[in-house]
């Protein structure tokens, strides 16, 4: 039998590079001698022992990870700093070890087993929030003593309130569990003794290797790749999400340990300088897989030690601070946070092109039994025989190169492989985009001005059938931004804001999908408008290329619209576009905004905000395009962002514009669409006598009418008769809209002045965000305000209780029994603040040319809870009637629009008065005093 002492007292290091000198993280041999003086003071088995012990391993784990941080801060690796920790951790172990056999069980002294450090602990690195994944490793001898001695480590470990996953297994449990059990293979992957009889460890990897890793490699593969699809689906299916998961997310660390833990199982090595030997990597990926690791480990680390915890997600509030960190600056019209986050997306990128790297040598050494197969007998299960492939070829339904001089013979070709993917509807062999990659440099100013490629290239823009896939393909492989030199600046690009989800390219690849459906007449229930609208464009090629621009000058200094027209008259003549052609493109690109700003903050039901916006759009070809540019554009923004109520709003807009275009009298067209809304209404409500509903109708304006849809009218009606019923001149109603998924409140009252701000008020009160106000008033002074919230629970009875509370609470304030302002301003206090992360400069625009009765205020700003309110309270405190109020949101960036009078009916045109609007205005973003949170 192997007799084992306490561990000996120098260090030992079997991870990544350390970039300190080890005693300078730890000093094990002091920690033991002070433990030795402890002993002799206190006892060695004594509670006051133990509780000195700990607080010296505490002190030790505190000043290690201080210095590990210091050295990150000032510019060290990522990747260190996870190996100076993991190395503290070792160190801190060893210490215990011998701290329990010298003091606490001294009997046990001579017991076998060894203490292994697996999963991330194993590889030799540990983010400072970490678990400590350890394996004690029996000879099965001796086990209850043995076991003893783990479990008093393990108590010292507890009272450091250390996260430890731990299992306490014999060779034969080991190899028995991982039989069984896919994460247990994972965990045995990456191993590290870190003390006691190594020969145990280096019995169970022989063993593993022989017994289950060496048959059972395809089967860990699909296992490892299959939890790795439902795991990005967990976290977001984009490796462009603006707020990353840099762990669990797409291109993040654990996509890195995956193809790390596959590669290493299916190759069964032990490093990854074994993998290029293998021939898997080459050299220089092999230093991009380096760089990509060390750089996520660098945003970990410093996203761990800033919020004290094991944050995994890249949030907006912390982006501002690792940029800082890392020492991004701003430059080139991108700020410092939106330069930082474009080198995460890129890295995200390449773990993509790693992964894919993988995945073909693992087909290629693993499925050619399968491949041969499909060469014989693939046609038979083809719709179609692949044609017009050029010098390209078919390898297990993948187009593929025959040779890899194919682009060097002609460097067309590496644009007509897309074109041959896309015309025959079939994907690319990994091998193929390999040679892509690598072939990137004879992307030059040669073949981008070569009308082939360009006409290649636009046909593959236009095939509906297959475009999104194949433009992200020559996205992911570096060829889009090679050839359109304009998209490779917005490549990876993030918009520092909460409205957009994604980077500025995956955001037209989105969008240019949601085009492709619509053309495809994927949405004809969902969007009848412009599925309609679609099929009877002219301009198609114009259109899409339009969308793939839209964005195109975003992170530049000057107007992103005003650029992109002038990119897109760059670009058009070059793909072969007709001047008229290039020209709709660029007029489209530069009003992308236009339409989606009047539908959701102009009142629709204005003559004057219908003809100001068909003056901008002036044929109906140009109408229908923006139309379907518009929807396309606001549903690739990210998930809820579109929604029923901005398509209402969209289809109003296009209706009422087209009738001003094709000639029509609008006020004729009007007053008939009023007619039949009525008539609608009357048929839906037959228990009603005809003077009861001419009484009804009477009680509503013509903008009633036309704005509200039938579901909303018949409830107003049977709100406001139950009202008149019960002599109740305060109502309110509840309910859910799964098609917008916000929760809807509407609220009958006496109009005055303060209404809408009463009402925004408690709803702030009750943490419900408003994302939606319409206003209207009755002839007889009641005010009918609907008022959509966003939804804060999945279920629908939790979410009507909420909205229950939210009404009360209105119901309350509208009597007078609760002071709103009062409550409201001592819950901003303790509010989280936005300003600390996002920059909004407030901004009044007051236009009094868009409608023929009222002045428009337009108010943008940092949104905050209760925002509307101290807007609205602000108006009325002025003396201003608000006739209709537009709510948009566009992530921390509120856009709130007024229509007011002053008390006379009359617009404000003083400028002074409109110079005291303004500065009241501005005032309600100042900064509040606030109340820091208790510790």
């Amino acid at each position: 039998m192997t007799v084992l002492a306490a561990p000996p007292s120098h260090a030992k290091w079997n991870g990544p590079r350390l970039e300190l000198p080890m005693k300078t993280l730890i000093d094990r041999a002091q920690l033991e001698a002070d433990l030795d003086q402890l002993a002799e003071c206190h006892g060695g088995e004594t509670p006051a022992f133990r509780k000195a012990a700990v607080q010296v391993f505490a002190d030790a784990l505190a000043q290690g990870a201080e210095i590990a941080r210091a050295e990150l801060e000032s510019g060290g690796g990522g990747l260190a700093c996870g190996a100076h920790l993991a190395f503290v951790e070792d160190e801190i172990l060893r210490a215990i070890h011998a701290c329990v056999l010298k003091h606490i069980l001294p009997d046990a002294a001579s017991t076998r087993l060894c203490v292994v450090a697996v999963g991330g602990y194993g590889r030799g690195a540990l983010a400072p929030g970490s678990d400590i994944d350890l394996l004690f490793l029996l000879n099965g001898k001796n086990r209850g003593r043995a076991e003893a001695v783990v479990e008093a480590m393990l108590y010292f470990l507890w009272d450091l309130k250390q996260k430890v996953g731990h299992a306490t297994r014999t060779v034969e449990e080991c190899l028995k569990q991982a039989r069984a059990d896919m994460t247990i293979r994972t965990t045995l992957i990456e191993t590290r003794c870190i003390l006691g009889d190594e020969g145990l460890l280096d019995t169970l990897l022989a063993r593993f290797d022989q017994e289950i890793v060496r048959v059972t490699a395809p089967e860990f593969v699909a296992a490892k790749l299959a939890e790795r699809d439902e795991r990005v689906r967990r976290a977001g299916s984009s490796r462009y999400l603006v707020e990353p998961n840099v762990k669990e997310g797409k291109g993040g660390l654990r996509d890195l340990n995956t193809l790390f833990w596959i590669a290493k199982y299916a190759y069964r090595v032990h490093d990854a300088e074994a993998l290029c030997a293998a021939g898997l990597f080459s050299e220089q990926e092999l230093r991009l897989f380096r760089r990509c690791e060390n750089f996520l480990w660098s945003v970990r680390c410093h996203m761990h030690f800033h919020t004290g915890r094991a944050e995994e997600r890249l949030s907006f509030d912390i982006q501002r601070v690792l940029a800082e960190k890392l020492g991004f600056k701003p430059g080139a019209g991108l700020s410092m946070v939106e330069r930082f986050m474009k080198r995460y997306f890129v890295t995200a990128k390449h773990v993509g092109d790693l992964t894919n790297i993988v995945c073909a040598a693992l087909e290629e050494r693993q499925a050619k039994p399968r491949a041969v197969f499909d060469r014989i007998f693939g046609s038979l299960r083809r719709r179609s025989k692949p044609r017009d492939l050029g010098p390209f070829a078919i390898e297990t339904d993948r187009v593929t190169v025959p040779s890899n001089d194919v682009f060097a013979r002609d460097p067309v070709n590496l644009i007509r492989l897309f074109w041959v993917a896309a015309h025959n509807e079939l994907p690319i062999h990994p091998d193929a985009l390999r040679l892509v990659t690598q072939s990137l440099p004879r992307i030059d100013a040669k073949l981008r001005a070569n009308a082939e490629a360009n006409r290649l290239f636009l046909e593959i823009l236009t095939n509906a059938n297959s475009n999104e896939r194949a433009l992200r393909l020559m996205n992911e492989a570096g060829v889009l931004g090679r050839f359109i030199t304009e998209f490779g600046r917005i490549v990876a690009l993030m918009q520092f804001n909460m409205y957009h989800h994604y980077t500025v390219d995956e955001h037209l690849l989105r969008a240019v999908r949601e085009l492709a459906s619509l053309e495809l007449g994927h949405y004809k229930q969902e969007l009848p408008l412009t599925s309609e609208l679609m099929p009877t464009i002219t301009h198609r090629r114009a259109l899409y290329l339009a969308v793939l621009l839209h964005d195109i000058a975003k992170g530049r200094p000057e107007d992103h619209s005003i650029a992109g027209a002038a990119l897109a008259r760059k670009i058009g003549p070059r793909l072969g576009l007709s001047d008229a052609e290039t020209e709709t493109a660029a007029w489209l690109v530069e009003q992308h905004l236009t339409m989606s700003n009047i539908a959701q903050s102009r009142d629709l039901a204005d003559p004057r905000t219908i003809q100001g916006f068909a003056g901008k759009v002036q044929t109906i070809e140009r109408l229908k395009m923006l139309a379907v540019l518009t929807v396309a554009d606001i549903r690739a923004v990210g998930p809820g962002v579109w929604n029923g109520w901005k398509g209402e709003l969209l289809r109003t807009l296009y209706w009422e514009t087209e009738l001003v275009l094709a000639g029509g009298h609008s006020s004729v067209d009007r007053k008939s669409r009023v007619e039949r809304s009525q008539r609608e209404l009357r048929e839906k409500l037959p228990a009603w006598s005809d003077p009861e509903f001419a009484d009804y109708v009477a009680r509503h304006y013509p903008a009633y009418w036309l704005k509200v849809d039938l579901p909303h009218r018949i409830q107003h009606a049977q709100l406001l008769y139950a009202s008149a019923v019960e002599l109740n001149s305060l109502a309110t109603e509840y309910s859910t809209d799964a098609f917008r998924d916000v929760t809807e409140l509407t609220v009958v009252a006496p109009d005055h002045p303060r209404l809408l701000s009463i009402i925004a008020g408690a709803c702030a009160l009750g943490g419900a965000n408003i994302v939606d106000a319409q206003v209207f008033t009755t002839a007889d002074g009641l005010a009918l305000d609907t008022i959509s919230i966003s939804r804060a629970f999945d279920q629908d009875s939790d979410e009507l209780r909420r909205a229950a509370r939210v009404a009360k609470s209105i119901e309350q304030a509208l009597r007078g029994e609760i002071r709103v302002t009062a409550l409201l301003a001592d819950k901003t206090k303790t509010a989280p603040n936005r300003a600390e992360t996002f920059i909004v400069p407030p901004d009044v625009v007051i236009d009094n040319s868009l409608s023929h009765k009222y002045s428009v205020v337009e108010v943008s700003g940092l949104d905050r809870p209760g925002l509307l309110h101290d807007l609205t309270f602000t108006l009325s405190r002025l003396n201003l009637n608000i006739a209709s109020a537009h709510i948009v949101t566009f992530g921390e960036k509120a856009v709130d629009t007024f229509y007011v009078t002053d008390l006379t009916g009359a617009k404000v045109t003083n400028p002074a008065r409109q110079a005291a609007l303004r500065r009241h205005l501005i005032e309600v973003f100042a900064p509040k005093p606030r109340v820091p949170k208790s510790a």
